[in-house]
């Protein structure tokens, strides 16, 4: 969507709000011993309280209010009774909402407790490169540049990306266009408006490059990568503008945690 009257920014401001510090709660919640459904239902108490309502629910059905990720997961983790947390486990929360009309998405991955299975490069990796590429981000900008500040950064750190999650428009619903890539698709030749709302997204990998199903025939969701290994992702809904982006998300404090 693109910010046309102060009601738009007023309306993307509070449901960023909710998501944003629904995210935090739920990172500072988290502690090992704890199931992902425990974590889950937090969450969901949480985004209640703002008035908000899932938005992988409402879109998608999806069964489970926020998507939960551990260690090899990638994407759309299913929270679970059974799926319990522990200690140095890499944890992906991902959070989106509508609220009156307004959709807004954001995510971060982070290190339960000790680092004993030493994540946190990795977690340190994609939230730099997050910040790096929004920062470059504005009105007229290609939107394969800022793809290719994204792949470049993570392959000066001995990263990969994963080229079939992408970031995203937003705003009016979940998914709009356009797509924006982690990597530069010379195909793409559009570029970042001035006043349209996006959702930036690292996914920043060991080893993969493509996210596939786990489990088809147990779980139409679960995303892991092709080669294995560990993806972290960083996640903030933003406005564009002729200058720096508002960012609409960043109460979620996923750059000082």
């Amino acid at each position: 969507m693109s910010i046309t009257a102060e009601t738009d920014m007023i309306g993307m401001q509070a449901v960023s709000k909710a998501v944003a510090l629904t995210l935090r709660a739920m990172q500072s919640y988290a502690k090992p011993g704890m199931s992902t459904k425990e974590l889950d239902d937090f969450g969901a108490r949480m985004l209640y309280s703002f008035g908000a309502k899932s938005a992988p629910y409402s879109t998608y059905k999806f069964p489970g209010c926020t998507c939960i990720c551990v260690n090899h997961e990638v994407a759309h983790g299913i929270p679970s009774a059974s799926k319990i947390l522990k200690d140095g486990d890499l944890v992906n929360v991902d959070v989106s909402a509508e609220m009156n009309g307004f959709w807004a998405d954001n995510g971060g991955s982070f290190v339960l407790g000790q680092d004993i299975h030493n994540h946190n490069s990795l977690v340190e990796a994609s939230k730099q490169i997050l910040k790096k590429a929004i920062s470059n981000i504005k009105g007229g900008v290609r939107i394969k540049d800022v793809g290719y500040i994204i792949e470049k950064e993570a392959d000066k750190r001995g990263y990969k990306v994963i080229h079939n999650l992408t970031g995203h428009g937003i705003g009016k619903k979940l998914h709009e266009e356009p797509s924006i890539p982690n990597y530069r698709d010379q195909m793409n030749f559009s570029r970042f408006r001035k006043n349209s709302v996006v959702a930036v997204e690292t996914f920043i990998a060991t080893h993969s490059t493509l996210a596939v199903l786990d489990n088809p025939k147990l779980d139409e969701w679960t995303l892991v990568g092709n080669k294995g290994g560990y993806v972290a992702q960083h996640e903030h809904t933003i406005v564009v503008t002729d200058g720096a982006p508002v960012i609409l998300t960043e109460a979620n404090g996923i750059w000082n945690l």
